[in-house]
C-alpha cells in the first residue's frame, strides 16, 4: 500500500518500504513506504499550497464532503474493518465497531463546524467602550500534523483529522508503523470525496524520521499527537524550537476504585468492558484496582470467573473476545511487567503466560501500594492488579501517587463518597459506577499531570485547532 501525498499515491523517494505485519500470525499483511525526510518536507510543502484552497471552500460545502466521505466508508467498511483487525490484533467484532464510529464521529464533527459562530461584544459592555463593537472569530491555524497511535487509529483519525479539515486547515497524518493500512485508506477516500489535492495526506515510516521532521518544520503549525508519555515530552521539544502548538493525550495508570458498599457484581462486569477490551491496550483504560480490603476476595473471585470465561483466540474469528497485543515485543514487555509485579510481592491467581503476541488475561492479588504498577507502571495489556485499602483517603492518596492522571472510577452506593472522590481524584476524568474506559465524541478529552496538554473532542478540538482573531470597530457608533 501507498501513501497519499498531493492527492496521488506515492512512494518513498528512495523505495524503501516497511512490513506490517499481522500479530497474530505473523504473516506480513502488506508494505507501506519508508518516506524519507525529502518527503516529508514536500507533504508539507503540499499541504502549505492547499490549505489556502481547502479554506476558501465553505464549511457547508467541506461537512457536504465529509459526509461523501462518509458513503465511501459506508462502502468499504467490511474491507477496512478486516484490514484494520489484521493488522492489530483486534478482534474484528471489535474492528468493525471502530470502523462503525466514524460516521458518528465525523457528523458530529461536521455540526459543531457549522455552528462555530463569531461573537459579537457589543457597545458599552465595558467602561470607556460606548462606542466600540468587538468582534471574535476562528481562522485556521493552517497546517496540522496528526501523530495517531496503533491502539485505535480509526478512532484517533476521527479525532484528530475531521476537526482539522473541516476548521479549514490542511492535514498531514502520521500513523503508527505497526498498523498503517486502514489509515492510508481512509486518507485516499477522503481524497475520493473531494478534499483538495495536498489538503488532506498520509505520511508513512518511522517516528524518528518522519514523527521528527513534521515537529521540526516551521511550516507545521499544530502538532497534536496520541502516544506514550514518552513520545510526547520529546514532541514538545522539538516543536518548542519553533514555538509550534502542541496538543498532547499521553499515558495512563487509570485508578479503579471498589468501596465496601460497591456493587460487587456491578464492578466485576466492568471489568470486562474497561480493562479487557482491545486486549487491554486502551490508555484511559483502568489499569490500578484499588479494592476495600473488605470486599477484595468477593471482588477478585467475580473478576477470575468473569475473565476466565472469555474466549481468547484468533482475530479473524467472529466469536473471538480477547485479541492479541499489538505485536510480539509488547507482549514480551507485559510479560516482564507481570513478573515484576510478582517479585514485588503479587500473588498471579488467573493466567500470567504469554504465547507469541497473545498475553493471557491476568489477574494479580496482594499486591502492595508500593510496587511499580501501583504507581506508575503502565501496563498495556490485559493485566489486573488488584491492591487493597483501608479507608476512603488512603485510597485517593494511593490513586493520585501516580503521575498520570488520565480517567479513573469510583464503585459506590453512597453519593457522598462518590462526590469526594469525583472531586479528589487528580484526573481529567471521573466515572462513577462504571470503568474508567469512557470516551465518548462529544466529551472534552483529556489529562491531569503527565497524562498531556489540552483535551479533543467535539466541544473543544475546534478551539485548538484555531486561531482566535479579535476584529475592532472603533468608533462605530
Amino acid at each position: 500500500m501507498k501513501m497519499f501525498i498531493n492527492g496521488k499515491a506515492a512512494d518513498s523517494s528512495d523505495g524503501a518500504s516497511i512490513d506490517v505485519i499481522n500479530p497474530a500470525t505473523g504473516v506480513v499483511v502488506d508494505t507501506v513506504p519508508a518516506a524519507t525526510a525529502e518527503d516529508v518536507a514536500s507533504a508539507v510543502k503540499f499541504a502549505r499550497a492547499a490549505q489556502p484552497e481547502w479554506n476558501a471552500v465553505p464549511v457547508w460545502k467541506r461537512a457536504e464532503i465529509m459526509m461523501a466521505f462518509l458513503d465511501l466508508v459506508e462502502r468499504d467498511k467490511e474491507k477496512l474493518a478486516r484490514t484494520l483487525s489484521d493488522e492489530t490484533g483486534k478482534p474484528i467484532t471489535e474492528a468493525r465497531a471502530e470502523i462503525g464510529n466514524i460516521p458518528i464521529a465525523f457528523k458530529a464533527f461536521s455540526e459543531r463546524a457549522k455552528h462555530l459562530y463569531d461573537e459579537v461584544i457589543t457597545a458599552g459592555c465595558e467602561q470607556g467602550q460606548d462606542t466600540t463593537v468587538l468582534i471574535t472569530r476562528r481562522e485556521p491555524l493552517g497546517v496540522v500534523a496528526a501523530v495517531i497511535p496503533f491502539n485505535f487509529p480509526c478512532d484517533l483519525f476521527d479525532q484528530k483529522v475531521a476537526p482539522a479539515l473541516l476548521a479549514g486547515n490542511s492535514v498531514i497524518v502520521k500513523p503508527s508503523t505497526d498498523n498503517p493500512l486502514t489509515l492510508c485508506m481512509l486518507t485516499a477516500l477522503l481524497g475520493e470525496a473531494g478534499v483538495t489535492p495536498g489538503a488532506a495526506q498520509i505520511v508513512t515510516g518511522r517516528g524518528s524520521v518522519v514523527g521528527h521532521e513534521l515537529c521540526a518544520n516551521p511550516d507545521v503549525d499544530l502538532v497534536t499527537l496520541t502516544g506514550s508519555t514518552e513520545v510526547g515530552i520529546e514532541t514538545a521539544e522539538v516543536c518548542a524550537k519553533t514555538l509550534t502548538h502542541t496538543a498532547l493525550e499521553l499515558g495512563g495508570n487509570d485508578a479503579f476504585v471498589v468501596m465496601p458498599d460497591a456493587d460487587i457484581e456491578l464492578a466485576a462486569s466492568e471489568v470486562i468492558w474497561g480493562r479487557m477490551y482491545n486486549t487491554g491496550q486502551v490508555c484511559c483504560a483502568s489499569k490500578r484496582f484499588l479494592v476495600h480490603e473488605d470486599v477484595a476476595e468477593e471482588f477478585a473471585k467475580k473478576v477470575v470467573g468473569k475473565i476466565g470465561a472469555l474466549k481468547q483466540g484468533m482475530p479473524s474469528e467472529e466469536d473471538t473476545q480477547i485479541g492479541c497485543l499489538i505485536s510480539e515485543k509488547a507482549a514480551r514487555t507485559v510479560e516482564e511487567q507481570i513478573q515484576l509485579t510478582v517479585q514485588q510481592g503479587g500473588k498471579i491467581v488467573l493466567g500470567g503466560g504469554r504465547d507469541g503476541a497473545f498475553i493471557e488475561p491476568t489477574v494479580i492479588v496482594d499486591v502492595p501500594k508500593t510496587a511499580d504498577v501501583a504507581i506508575d507502571m503502565e501496563i498495556f495489556g490485559p493485566v489486573v492488579p488488584i491492591i487493597t485499602f483501608k479507608t476512603a483517603e488512603e485510597a485517593i492518596e494511593i490513586a493520585n501517587a501516580s503521575k498520570f492522571g488520565l480517567s479513573s472510577c469510583i464503585f459506590s452506593a453512597d453519593q457522598k463518597t462518590c462526590a469526594k472522590f469525583a472531586c479528589e481524584l487528580e484526573a481529567g476524568g471521573v466515572v462513577i459506577n462504571g470503568a474508567s474506559f469512557y470516551r465518548s465524541f462529544e466529551q472534552p478529552f483529556g489529562g491531569y499531570k503527565y497524562s498531556g496538554i489540552g483535551t479533543e473532542g467535539v466541544m473543544s478540538t475546534f478551539d485548538e485547532m484555531t486561531h482566535t482573531k479579535s476584529i475592532v470597530l472603533k468608533n462605530i457608533l
